[in-house]
């Protein structure tokens, strides 16, 4: 197959979205097909490329499409500044051409109506829901063909007529896990103390990760053996979240790191933490996080909130679940990893082998075997 995806979004990007553009366009180019990546031009300030920065393989093409940057403008536009992006964007794909042949894939509802009015196969990929996509989804046929991210937002695609839709969680390259250097040697490659229990949270710092719980749980225990370490954020949630960490002397800000290195950071820990917040449609019923996956894939015990979308993977077998948004619930989940070794990391051996059925390469063969049908 051709197959051609197209984002509108800058590339390469810190975001988890980034990322797993680029490694869905590796794994449908390793299962046999020609494909290539179109995104608009934008001010970047990553100078690696898209296959350095993500550490994938250069088995796919990548095209750039001339672009006004409006996001450069926000500061003054506001969310206005997205949308004459997305316009200006779909407007230059209306003369844009390929292969009959060839397969659309987006993320971009705009993107989909354009191709589908230029006669093209396209499918649709979504990985949330609201109220104003599901206003812009009546610009689709509802024949579309449909790849969501969870079981959650197949649920309101359906409810919203779509017929032809599938969920597919993301997934891991289990293999990047297996490394021998065992967890001292490794904390001393990342300068992390040795001789401290860690608990960790890797990931952007959106309020609905449920970082602010995360942080008050650390206060709550405020026990100098425990440490927690946060990786991910950008500068300026990196001193929002400094600032309301301010007193506690137990809890570390390493900041961004490129994805290669997070395999090392998850080895490191003692307990792995996913405190995602149920004050959001998005968190609750709509996510399928990538690191969610990976953590599983570390071999190191996972405290999760207990939610609907971390559930359709996580369960009491492979994790401790706790109350979403209660600091105290958080901290007592911790301690009962820390506290009994056994029984944690008996889940975690559990989780390994649950991941197994999450690879990115089943997620891109199940993905296959949808267009193909």
């Amino acid at each position: 197959m051709k197959i051609v995806y197209i984002v509108n979004t800058r590339m390469p990007n810190q975001r988890a979205h980034g990322f797993q553009i680029a490694k869905t366009c590796e794994k449908f180019a390793a299962l046999g097909n020609e494909v290539s990546l179109l995104y608009p031009y934008r001010k970047n300030d990553l100078t690696e490329d898209i296959f350095d920065y993500y550490g994938v393989q250069r088995n796919f093409k990548t095209e750039t499409l001339g672009s006004v940057d409006f996001i450069l403008m926000s500061r003054f536009l506001g969310v206005l500044a997205f949308y004459l992006q997305s316009v200006w964007f779909s407007f230059a794909l209306i003369f844009k051409k390929f292969d009959e042949d060839s397969i659309v894939y987006t993320r971009d509802i705009f993107v989909a109506f354009i191709f589908q009015v230029k006669k093209y196969e396209t499918i649709y990929n979504v990985h949330n829901w609201s109220k104003k996509r599901e206003i812009f989804s009546r610009l689709l046929n509802k024949e579309i063909k449909v790849v969501c991210n969870s079981e959650g937002t197949k649920r309101k695609i359906v409810e919203n007529g779509f017929k032809r839709v599938i969920a597919v969680p993301n997934g891991v390259d289990i293999e990047e896990y297996d490394m021998t250097a065992d967890r001292e040697n490794i904390r001393r490659k990342l300068n992390l103390p040795v001789d401290k229990k860690i608990a960790m949270y890797v990931g952007n710092l959106y309020r609905w990760k449920g970082v602010d719980t995360l942080i008050e749980a650390a206060r709550a225990i405020q026990d100098p053996d425990i440490l927690f370490v946060i990786v991910g954020g950008d500068e300026d949630d990196l001193k929002t979240y400094s600032q309301k960490a301010d007193g506690i002397k137990n809890i570390l800000f390493a900041g961004h790191k490129q994805k290669k290195e997070i395999p090392l950071y998850l080895k490191s820990s003692n307990v792995l933490l996913l405190p995602n917040s149920a004050a959001t449609e998005e968190s609750v019923h709509h996510t399928s996080p990538i690191k969610m996956f990976e953590y599983m894939a570390s071999g190191v015990p996972i405290v999760a909130s207990d939610l609907p979308s971390v559930k359709e993977v996580l369960n009491e077998g492979n994790a401790i679940l706790v109350t979403p948004d209660d600091p105290a619930s958080l901290a007592e989940g911790i301690r009962k990893v820390l506290e009994n070794q056994t029984d944690a990391l008996a889940k975690a051996q559990h989780a390994y082998e649950d991941v197994k059925k999450y690879t990115w390469r089943e997620y891109a063969v199940k993905i296959m075997n949808f267009l193909k049908s």
